[in-house]
C-alpha cells in the first residue's frame, strides 16, 4: 500500500514538531493535557479518511512494538502477542497475556474511523455553467451547511487493476460555495440545500479539454499510477483547515473528524502506554476501530460485519481455547464502546434533558438510553464506574430529551452480534457532524486514562 499527497501536512504555529513520537516513547501523553492534545492534532491531521486513520494507527503501533498479522493466512503457526490487522478502513489490535487465567475474559474497546463527508462518484468531473464540479454524494449525516465555503481536500484509496491499493490525499482543492444574499434575499431565512444541486464542490474552470475522468486522472497522477490502470476508488472530501485550540485559556479544540477520531485516539494512546510501560495484560486486551459506522455499520469492515467476532475466535484459538470454551470466554468478556457524545448547547438547552446536562471539560460521558440506542445497562455502568475510579477521573451521564430522537453507536451492534456486556461512553462535543467540531482538551486525556485503567483490570 502506498500513500501520496499533493500538499504535505503542516505544523500549525505554536506547536512543537515531533511531539507525537517523543510522547509515544515516554508514555507521558495520557497525563499531560497539552501533550495529549498535540498528539490528537497530529493524529487527526494524518487521518483525513478512514483508510488513512487505520494506516496511522498501524504506524504508531509499529513504533510501540506491535507486529502486523495477515488475516488471509492461517494463524496456527503462531501469532504475535502484540499485533494488529487492517481490513480496509478498519483496524484491530491486541495484547495477549502469556497464559489466560481461569475465569478471565477479553477486554475490548471499540470505536470507528469514519466521519460524515462527501464521497466521490465514478467519473467524478461534471461541467456546469463554465465550471468543472466534482460529482459527489453525501456520506453519513453531516451538518450540510457546515461544509459550505470551506476549502476541501480529497482523501481515500485508489485500487489499480492488479488489486494494489494506493492511499491518496490532496491539499485544498475544492469548495462548495454559497449563494450571495444579493441574489437570494431569503437565504438567511430559508436555507435549503438540495443534495444533488447545491453540494457538488467546484474545483476548476471548465476548459475545452474537460473530461469526466479528470478528477480521477488528477488523483492517479498524485498517487503515481497510470490512470488507465485505475479500477475503482473510495475517495471522500475532508476539511483542510488545521485543528486549533481556542477559548480564554486554550481549553477547547476545534477540528474535523472528532466524531470519532477522538475515541480512536484515546484507545490508541491507552494501548501505546500499556506497551511503553511494559505492563503485562492480565486478560486479553483488544482495540478495534471499525469503518462505516456513519452509514449503518453493515459492511465487512463495519461493526455489523464479522470482523471483530472472527478476530476474537482466532485469538482464542491462539491461546489454546477451543469449542464450547470459546463461547464461555466471550460470555465473560466486556466491551467499552467509545464514541463521541453531546455537551449541552447553551443556545439549545431545551433540546437536552432538563436535568442531565453534561458539559465539555467535565469528564467523559456514560451514555444511557431506554430504547437501547446505547448498550449501557447497570452492569456496564459498574464497569465504567470502576475504570473511572481507578483512574481518578470524573465522569458524566448523558441521556436524551424524551422528545428528541437519539443517535446510536457500535455498542448495541457489538452486544447483539457477540452477546458481550457493553457500555457506551465518549467525550462530549458541540457541533457534532459539523465539518468543524468542538471538544475540550481535558476530556480526551480523561477518557484515555479510564480506558487504560479498564485494560489494567479495573
Amino acid at each position: 500500500m502506498t500513500d501520496a499527497a499533493s500538499t504535505p501536512a503542516s505544523v500549525p504555529p505554536g506547536r512543537r514538531s515531533g511531539a507525537l513520537a517523543a510522547d509515544a516513547v515516554t508514555g507521558e501523553t495520557l497525563w499531560d493535557d497539552d501533550a495529549y492534545t498535540d498528539s490528537l492534532i497530529d493524529f487527526v491531521t494524518a487521518s483525513p479518511s478512514s483508510y488513512h486513520a487505520a494506516t496511522e494507527v498501524a504506524r504508531r503501533l509499529d513504533a510501540a512494538g506491535f507486529t502486523r498479522a495477515d488475516e488471509t493466512v492461517s494463524w496456527e503457526g503462531g501469532l504475535p502477542r502484540r499485533g494488529y490487522v487492517i481490513r480496509d478502513g478498519a483496524i484491530a489490535a491486541w495484547a495477549l497475556p502469556e497464559a489466560l487465567p481461569a475465569g478471565a475474559g477479553m477486554r475490548i474497546v471499540g470505536a470507528h474511523t469514519d466521519s460524515p463527508a462527501l464521497k466521490l462518484k465514478p467519473s467524478a468531473a461534471v461541467v456546469r455553467s463554465g465550471w468543472q464540479l466534482i460529482n459527489a454524494e453525501v456520506y453519513g449525516g453531516p451538518l450540510l451547511a457546515s461544509f459550505l465555503d470551506r476549502e476541501l481536500g480529497l482523501a481515500g484509496r485508489l485500487t489499480s487493476r492488479d488489486g494494489a491499493v494506493h492511499l491518496v490525499r490532496t491539499g485544498p482543492i475544492a469548495r462548495v460555495c454559497q449563494i450571495a444574499p444579493h441574489l437570494d434575499r431569503a437565504v438567511n431565512d430559508t436555507l435549503h440545500l438540495d443534495r444533488q444541486t447545491h453540494l457538488l464542490p467546484l474545483w476548476s474552470l471548465a476548459g475545452p479539454d474537460a473530461a469526466p475522468d479528470a478528477v480521477e486522472a488528477h488523483l492517479c497522477e498524485i498517487a503515481g499510477i497510470d490512470a488507465a490502470e485505475l479500477a475503482g476508488h473510495d475517495v471522500l472530501t475532508y476539511p483542510t483547515q488545521a485543528p486549533a485550540r481556542f477559548g480564554r485559556d486554550g481549553e477547547f479544540l476545534a477540528s474535523s473528524r472528532l466524531d470519532n477520531l477522538s475515541s480512536v485516539h484515546a484507545g490508541l494512546a491507552a494501548l501505546e502506554t500499556l506497551a511503553v510501560v511494559g505492563a503485562e495484560p492480565i486478560e486479553p486486551v483488544i482495540l478495534v476501530a471499525f469503518d462505516h459506522e456513519e452509514v449503518g455499520s453493515d459492511t465487512r469492515s463495519g461493526a455489523g460485519g464479522p470482523f471483530l467476532e472472527t478476530l476474537l475466535r482466532r485469538l482464542a484459538a491462539a491461546l489454546g481455547i477451543k469449542g464450547d470454551a470459546v463461547d464461555a470466554l466471550l460470555a465473560r468478556s466486556t466491551c467499552v464502546s467509545a464514541d463521541a457524545g453531546h455537551s449541552v448547547h447553551p443556545a439549545y438547552a431545551h433540546l437536552h434533558d432538563p436535568v442531565v446536562q453534561p458539559l465539555i471539560n467535565h469528564g467523559p460521558l456514560l451514555k444511557i438510553n431506554a430504547q437501547q440506542r446505547y448498550a449501557t445497562d447497570a452492569v456496564g455502568a459498574a464497569i465504567w464506574a470502576r475504570a473511572c475510579a481507578a483512574a481518578g477521573v470524573p465522569s458524566q451521564e448523558f441521556v436524551s430529551n424524551n422528545a428528541v430522537p437519539c443517535g446510536s453507536t457500535i455498542g448495541p451492534i457489538t452486544a447483539t452480534r457477540l452477546g458481550i456486556t457493553t457500555v457506551d461512553v465518549g467525550v462530549p462535543l458541540l457541533s457534532m457532524h459539523s465539518a468543524r467540531e468542538m471538544c475540550g482538551v481535558k476530556d480526551g486525556p480523561w477518557l484515555a486514562q479510564a480506558l487504560h485503567a479498564y485494560w489494567q483490570g479495573a
